[in-house]
């Protein structure tokens, strides 16, 4: 491996044993050599560091960085940190690949120069494998051609909820500059959701981005590595990641981008709402003034004013978003419990 290769791989890894080796395998088969693989061991506990080194001793590509528990987004940026590349991508350490997806995505990189290059993925799941694809035709697109037929369509497709561009780091490639810049000012403390803080401004500042049609990407989709908790820290969570998309994304200069985000929050409240409150409920502790103050909270209150009930799916769906836009918490309450 060259002292810069074309391409660094960063893994978070945090407590997937079970899942590392097909991980590592899936990209080590590859017939192409010109990478570098970061193992970020975040504080893992269940026999994954010692493996993460087992490799780096076998594979002159791996490097492995050991850190105490800092969270996903933390990991990712100490890689970014560690790696050399010309381009940078990220795999989730429960995943794998195809064999050509970086051999592909890379060689289109140097024919085309594009800042980013993404692909289609495969949800793997217990029982089937969804592929999942953008709407988008495949090719090269230019920043004119971005504005025209990208951007207007980037985060919200227009049926509730199918992204236009899933925010997922883990299908894509990016110029290093781009990365540096955005993916290094994600706030720690956005659990859910921050893969759209960086990929979105990165696709925002990118001047080209090349999409493929085939699905290089596998997904475990219910692994369980990486579970949420949804209790009230949730709530507070949202503020950030809709505080910083507000901030992160340019809406004076991209105004399309403001009814997807009403959308996009209005998706992610729902998400978080639900469970949350339906735990509050069953403690009986302040869910009144709790459910009208996040409300009224600016970021939610605009969405939901914005976004048309009928668009959502589901009629409990609708009726929980008609609750929000009007504050009726004991209706919003009854539901949780029926």
């Amino acid at each position: 491996m060259c002292e810069t290769p074309f391409l660094s791989i960063i893994i978070p890894v945090y407590n997937t044993r079970p899942y590392l080796t097909d991980c590592l395998d899936s990209i080590l088969n590859q017939p192409w050599t010109d990478y570098e693989i970061l193992l970020i061991d975040d504080g893992s506990s269940d026999g994954s560091a010692a493996l993460c080194d087992e490799y780096a001793s076998r594979h002159s590509q791996i490097r492995c960085h050991h850190q105490p528990n800092s969270g996903h987004t933390a990991a990712r940026q100490q890689g970014y940190r560690l790696s050399r590349g010309e381009y940078v991508t990220f795999v989730d350490s429960d995943d794998w690949i195809s064999p050509d997806m970086y051999p592909r995505m890379c060689q289109e990189a140097q024919n085309t120069h594009a800042d980013i290059l993404l692909c289609n993925y495969i949800a793997v799941m217990p029982n089937q494998e969804l592929k999942c694809s953008s709407p988008f035709a495949p090719g090269f697109y230019d920043k004119d051609r971005l504005r025209l037929e990208v951007y207007p369509s980037m985060i919200y497709s227009g049926a509730f909820f199918i992204y236009g561009i899933a925010p997922s780091m883990w299908n894509k490639i990016f110029r290093r500059s781009l990365l540096e810049k955005h993916l290094l000012r994600v706030p720690h403390e956005v659990l859910v959701g921050e893969d759209a803080l960086a990929s979105y401004s990165c696709m925002l500042e990118a001047s080209s981005i090349y999409f493929f049609d085939e699905a290089f990407y596998y997904y475990r989709s219910n692994a369980g590595s990486a579970t949420h908790s949804m209790d009230r820290k949730r709530l507070g969570e949202n503020h950030i990641l809709f505080e910083t998309l507000y901030r992160f994304l340019d809406i004076s200069h991209y105004p399309a981008l403001e009814r997807q985000l009403h959308y996009y929050i209005a998706y992610q409240t729902l998400l978080t709402f639900i469970p949350v409150f339906r735990q509050i409920s069953e403690e009986n502790s302040g869910f009144r003034d709790l459910f009208r103050s996040e409300c009224t909270y600016p970021q939610i209150s605009k969405a939901f004013s914005a976004v048309k009930i009928g668009d959502i799916n589901g009629i409990h769906n609708r009726v929980y978003a008609f609750c929000i836009r009007h504050k009726l918490y004991l209706l919003f309450k009854f539901l949780l419990k029926h």
